[in-house]
């Protein structure tokens, strides 16, 4: 019990804070999975045996990301069950500074249920950090528990939403009826149950682009904010068909790649967006699609390979945006405040800010991961992982 009490309250000093906004040198005081005080200095508190104290001089202070789409019970499966991705393990995830995750199935919707999803989600959570998921996966009618997924919204959490998969040669291909039909259920999920009612949209290379989109939005009240379309550095098309969706108020998802090589390219397309007119990192995010299969298909639709992404490009890619001339603050707004906002949690998720959930990451002075906090718990210290799974050995 002693043990406990220690760790209750962490006095972190001397970091420079990133809240995203640059805030400079501060203080910054945590009681049990909260922040509570943040000042130039915080004095008072040395040799209390219950304050656990952290200098971070030189280094920086930024809230924990938020990957707003991770397959944490694995995905693949598009060359038969021995294709199959494992489970995401807790450590994979806290490592590259993650806190907060969004889980969801993929092509894979028999196998991989959204029962298991919804048990992987409580078990992440459980373990140390925040964790939500999706109803539904590529095919329409949408994979549910409850046989509706407005009912699945309301009543099983941690469920904040919908996924659907468009223009995609493995998709249902649904058009703009069928997508206000789901997005009118997910909506109407997300308001009883006072969660974020998103409709992630999987996109595929095919030629209706975000014409299903654009249909609901044009002949439906759905507000832009609950349509996120994903992977969305696709093509060229996509990018131009999302800055349009950007500019009608709407927000769109890009995926990290899953090489070095494919990370620095997605890292030069995002600078290409932001330099387009209307278009800021206050509408774009950043997700990794980690454990989610890679697949490549030839002209006849055929699997020829497959690999799986990793979450640890997340961080790469920021690292890249900020040497290629991206301010910090700005960059970070991919994976702290812009999903938070999709997520109805501005003020609690992806800030430093009094209240909000101690979700904290501490960057050396080569932006490389140094610790992390999740929840008010010690994830990694000094570059040392601290918290681990149940079944990590």
């Amino acid at each position: 019990m002693k043990g406990k009490v220690k760790n209750l309250i962490k006095l972190i000093k001397n970091a420079e804070i990133y809240a995203p906004k640059y805030l400079g040198k501060k203080d910054v005081l945590v009681i049990a999975d909260k922040i509570v005080r943040i000042e130039d200095h915080i004095d008072g508190y040395d040799n209390v045996p219950e304050v656990e104290t952290f200098d971070f001089s030189g280094k920086k202070l930024l809230p924990g990301y938020i990957d707003i789409h991770m397959h944490i019970t694995g995905g693949g499966g598009e060359q038969g069950p021995a294709s199959r991705v494992p489970e995401a393990m807790l450590s994979q995830i806290t490592s590259c500074g993650i806190t907060t995750v969004v889980g969801l199935l993929g092509t894979d919707g028999i196998t991989r249920s959204v029962e298991n999803l919804v048990a992987k989600a409580r078990a992440l959570t459980e373990e140390g950090i925040t964790a939500y998921c999706l109803t539904g996966a590529y095919g329409i009618p949408s994979t549910t528990i409850t046989g509706s997924v407005e009912k699945d919204i309301m009543m099983v959490p941690p469920i904040i939403g919908t996924k659907i998969a468009v223009s995609d040669h493995r998709s249902s291909n649904p058009q703009g009826p069928e997508l206000i039909a789901v997005a009118s259920a997910t909506r109407r999920g997300g308001l009883l149950a006072n969660v974020a009612g998103l409709v992630t949209m999987h996109m595929g290379s095919g030629v209706g682009k975000l014409d299903p989109l654009f249909y609901a939005l044009d002949h439906s009240d759905i507000p832009a904010k609950n349509f996120l379309p994903t992977h969305m550095l696709r093509t060229q098309e996509l990018m131009e068909e999302g800055a349009k969706l950007v500019r009608r108020g709407g927000y769109f998802d890009m995926t990290a790649g899953s090489t070095d090589e494919d990370m620095e390219i997605g890292a030069e397309k995002i600078m290409e967006l932001l330099s387009w007119d209307g278009m800021s990192t206050e509408h774009l995010t950043l997700s990794s699609d980690a454990f989610g299969s890679q697949p490549k298909f030839n002209e006849q639709g055929e699997c020829i390979g497959l690999t799986y992404c990793s979450p640890k490009y997340l961080h790469l890619t920021i690292k890249s945006l900020v040497r290629r001339g991206l301010p910090l603050e700005d960059a970070i707004k991919l994976l702290t405040s812009t999903p938070a906002e999709l997520l109805g949690k501005a003020g609690v998720k992806g800030c430093v800010a009094e209240g909000a959930d101690a979700d904290l990451l501490v960057l050396d002075e080569k932006l490389d991961i140094d610790s992390l906090f999740a929840k008010g718990q010690t994830a990694i210290l000094n570059k040392e992982i601290t918290l681990k799974g149940r079944f990590e050995y």
